[in-house]
């Protein structure tokens, strides 16, 4: 009588392939799956919301052990669902200028033209600039953008662009209306969000008395180097 066979041993230097798309389709089916999904994004934006109540207050001061007080959490379920401070902080960010975003995009939905669209965005940008309130969190985006962007670059840039594409899908529309003659409008457009983020930067420390004229002034000299004619 012969000696059953044991099944093989699995070579260890064999390549770990990833598992079967079948497998990642079942796991999107299942209703645990998708409870478990839900709930950690859940806790996740409630992390994101304390981190943004606690900056209102002091900025990207708050420790980790005051914003899990804040969250309601434990702190080991705040790095369960971020690594580090820095990754939250990210989130934040992505948080305040996707929700600024949305928020621009639906009060100028209704303006006319696309160049009426375009003044608005980036006016609206430093309109919040204008008035004491908010200076924590205008501070808070300055400071951390730029300290962000050397850690998560790509990451930054991918917070930036929905500024970038709300400018651009205006300079298109305005361009085939004839209204303005952008020379390149992704390229102008990034250019713009960037001198705009400049001038917001600037602004979110250094006095106010002018930021009036500094806006207007802003507007005309996009406008012109849109192709737009300069104010008479």
């Amino acid at each position: 009588m012969s000696t059953p066979k044991r099944p093989a041993r699995p070579d260890a230097d064999a390549p770990i392939t990833s598992p079967p798309g079948w497998a990642d389709r079942a796991a999107d089916q299942s209703q645990s799956v998708r409870r478990s999904r839900a709930r950690t994004i859940e806790q996740a934006q409630a992390i994101v919301a304390a981190a943004q109540r606690l900056i209102e207050v002091k900025g990207s001061g708050f420790t980790t052990q005051e914003l899990s007080k804040e969250a309601g959490i434990a702190l080991q379920t705040f790095y369960r669902h971020f690594p580090s401070k820095d990754h939250l902080l990210l989130a934040v960010l992505e948080d305040v200028i996707a929700d600024r975003m949305v928020e621009m995009a639906a009060a100028a939905r209704d303006l006319p033209d696309p160049v009426a669209r375009l003044r608005f965005y980036i006016l609206a940008a430093l309109r919040s600039l204008r008035t004491e309130e908010g200076g924590t969190v205008r501070q808070f985006v300055t400071s951390e953008h730029w300290r962000l962007y050397q850690i998560f670059p790509e990451e930054m840039a991918q917070v930036n662009r929905p500024f970038a594409e709300l400018v651009e899908r205006e300079l298109r529309a305005a361009a085939e209306s004839g209204l303005l003659r952008p020379n390149d409008p992704a390229a102008d457009a990034w250019l713009a969000v960037n001198l705009v983020m400049s001038v917001y930067h600037h602004f979110a420390y250094a006095p106010r008395e002018n930021i009036e004229a500094v806006t207007e002034q802003l507007w005309s000299f996009c406008s012109t180097a849109f192709g737009g004619r300069p104010p008479e």
